[in-house]
């Protein structure tokens, strides 16, 4: 089960999509403050930020999946547990054009993300790195040893 699931690469990409979408706020967010056409520039200029590294982290973290590395998987599931009630906001403010394709893709890569061949398939690259560092380690004490005496 090497190969990396189809399924991975699903969720990897909705998480990627959503960061490209952050990044391209934050973009619009700060090309508007630096316009003058923001209403509250102070705000504006913390949401440009907030929104720029966000999406950024978010591709680190799609990136980090498609790798098998174990670390991308829980900031992945926290950004979909934050665009919920982000979802649910838009959807109140009667915004569903919004509302539905953020919620959609939210509950999408939660159920992709934690499904069992992607926790398998990460286990089984975690695993295969932890034991190859461990072979690694063991073939440089064994040097150590050899050369020092």
């Amino acid at each position: 089960m090497s190969k990396r699931p189809s399924i991975v690469t699903a969720a990897a990409a909705l998480e990627g999509a959503e960061g490209l979408a952050a990044v391209g706020f934050g973009l619009f967010s700060g090309i508007e403050t630096a316009t003058g056409a923001a209403v509250d520039p102070t705000s504006a200029v913390a949401v440009t930020v907030l929104a720029l590294g966000g999406g950024l982290a978010m591709l680190g973290c799609a990136r980090l999946l498609l790798r098998g590395d174990s670390r991308g998987r829980a900031p992945i599931v926290l950004t979909q547990l934050f665009a919920l009630p982000v979802a649910w906001s838009l959807w109140q403010s009667d915004q569903p054009a919004l509302a539905i394709p953020l919620g959609a893709v939210a509950i999408i890569t939660l159920l992709l993300v934690l499904s069992p061949p992607v926790t398998a398939w990460i286990n089984l690259q975690d695993g295969r790195d932890d034991d190859e560092d461990d072979a690694d380690t063991a073939e440089d004490a064994d040097h150590k040893a050899g050369s020092g005496s």
